[in-house]
């Protein structure tokens, strides 16, 4: 099978690019797919990851870079066209925003098969705290997107509210639930040993709209009181919108040595951070859909004390997640929520290990291997329906091989191996070498419609193309 990834990629550090970078790893991994990744444009000097087949054709913020992907998708023709997005991926003016999300139907309409994985709605975003002007006209282009986006072939959402939003608002049936997932291939059990002496309170993210620190340095403040050995640590840097916030809140906090800014953190030194935390915070003002800092700390067994949203707590009840909720934008509650928690010792490693299961259920292989058995039952339920087409014909029409080739022709190769077993004499094709104990090859009972038809059964062909399910354990080596 044939893919295009479009997605921000890195060395970018537009929105989803890690995410898009473990979902193309996983794919890579995969000897039967060939994968090239659609991916924004660098500024020049940067270097492309190895063993990854990338071509940058769009811009972030540019409505032209739209028609240089389409052209992209064409010339390539892919099986399978999937989209890692935002609302926000292809950028922030509305115009380029808006003709990005059109993408998908428009790829739809030149004929690829499309999949959209869409990590928020537009109905469920706090457009205030996200710094938009003109809430009116976002929310207007917003549902106009949204009812697009539909018009793919099918699309996946993380939370369970936002698919029955895109059911009963929108009236569509294409849509499905899925896992986040960790980001990695397994998590890593928690090492206990390295929690507590100090306890170092972890705050990690991309800061300045709705994840904000004033609420976290205030609330830090109280915790000290209680437990003067604690330490605050601070990940991640400005999100591209809040140039300098980070620079802000580090010289506001200069005086306190309790308080340490790490700034971006490579994904290689990420066990260090977390596997040295009691627990991650999540300060937020509002939510944008399901928290990959959440799938992070579970993925290395860390409690998590979050804003008690409703994006939050789906999440937590969907994925059986660990996690201690505060009252948004209270400093007390945040405080107080953190000093019970970092007391009880017992507590945070049952957290602990409850996230660790719950990581052990969401390994990206897990993940990406839901996505493909996804698509190849849609690559199946499309040969199907064009062999059963087939049925209708003539029994005496000498041709039905060679049909049946051109319209599979687009299918997996099971559909040509299928196609092969029918005999182009007189459209009658031999039955396969079945044996059911009989001792002649051939299945005790009556012929098929389909056989009869010179088309032989489906079935012979699908086990040997079955993927290997994965059990959802992890393997320990």
């Amino acid at each position: 099978m044939k893919i295009c990834l479009v997605t921000t990629f890195p060395p970018s550090t537009g929105g989803l690019s890690e995410y898009g970078f473990h979902i193309a790893q996983e794919l890579q991994r995969n000897p039967s797919l060939n994968l090239t990744v659609l991916a924004d444009e660098l500024p020049p000097g940067h270097s492309e990851l190895d063993g990854f087949s990338v071509e940058r054709c769009w811009s972030y913020d540019r409505t032209a870079g739209i028609f240089r992907l389409l052209q992209t998708i064409n010339r390539l023709r892919p099986d399978l066209v999937w989209f890692n997005l935002l609302f926000s991926t292809f950028g922030r003016s509305p115009l380029a925003a808006f003709s990005g999300l059109m993408t998908p139907l428009f790829a739809r309409l030149r004929g690829s098969y499309t999949h959209v994985t869409l990590h928020h709605l537009m109905d469920t975003v706090n457009l205030k705290d996200a710094g938009v002007r003109h809430e009116w006209l976002y929310r207007a282009a917003g549902a106009v997107a949204t009812r697009g986006l539909l018009l793919s072939n099918s699309v996946s959402v993380l939370i369970p509210s936002y698919r029955k939003i895109l059911n009963d608002k929108y009236g569509r049936d294409n849509v499905h639930l899925r896992s986040h997932g960790i980001l990695s291939q397994r998590p890593e059990l928690p090492e206990f040993s390295r929690r507590g002496n100090p306890h170092r309170i972890l705050a990690f993210g991309k800061w300045g709209t709705y994840k904000r620190l004033e609420l976290m340095i205030e609330a830090f403040a109280l915790v000290a009181k209680d437990l003067p050995d604690a330490k605050l640590i601070i990940g991640g840097g400005d999100h591209p919108s809040a140039a300098g916030y980070i620079e802000s809140m580090k010289q506001q906090c200069a005086g306190d040595p309790k308080i340490e800014f790490c700034g971006y953190v490579p994904e290689d030194s990420l066990s260090e951070l977390f596997q040295a935390s009691s627990v991650a915070v999540m300060p937020y003002s509002s939510s944008t859909g399901c928290s990959g800092v959440a799938h992070l700390a579970c993925a290395y067994g860390v409690p998590i004390v979050c804003a008690d949203l409703a994006d939050f707590r789906q999440m937590a009840l969907g994925e059986e997640l660990a996690i201690e909720f505060f009252p948004p934008g209270s400093a007390d509650g945040l405080a107080d929520c953190l000093i019970q928690l970092l007391q009880d010792a017992a507590k945070q490693q049952a957290m602990a290990s409850q996230n660790f299961s719950a990581a052990l259920r969401m390994t990206m292989p897990n993940l990406v291997q839901k996505y493909l058995r996804h698509f190849e039952v849609h690559q199946r339920s499309q040969a199907l329906r064009a062999v059963s087409r087939l049925r209708k014909l003539p029994r005496w029409m000498p041709s039905k091989s060679l049909m049946l080739r051109f319209l599979t022709r687009n299918s997996a190769g099971w559909t040509n191996d299928l196609a092969t077993r029918v005999s182009p004499v007189n459209g009658r094709g031999a039955s396969p070498p079945y044996d059911n104990g009989n001792g002649r090859g051939k299945r005790n009972g009556a012929r098929t419609t389909a056989e009869r038809d010179g088309i032989a059964p489906v079935d012979a062909g699908l086990e040997r193309t079955r993927p290997r399910i994965p059990t959802g354990k992890c393997d320990p080596s």
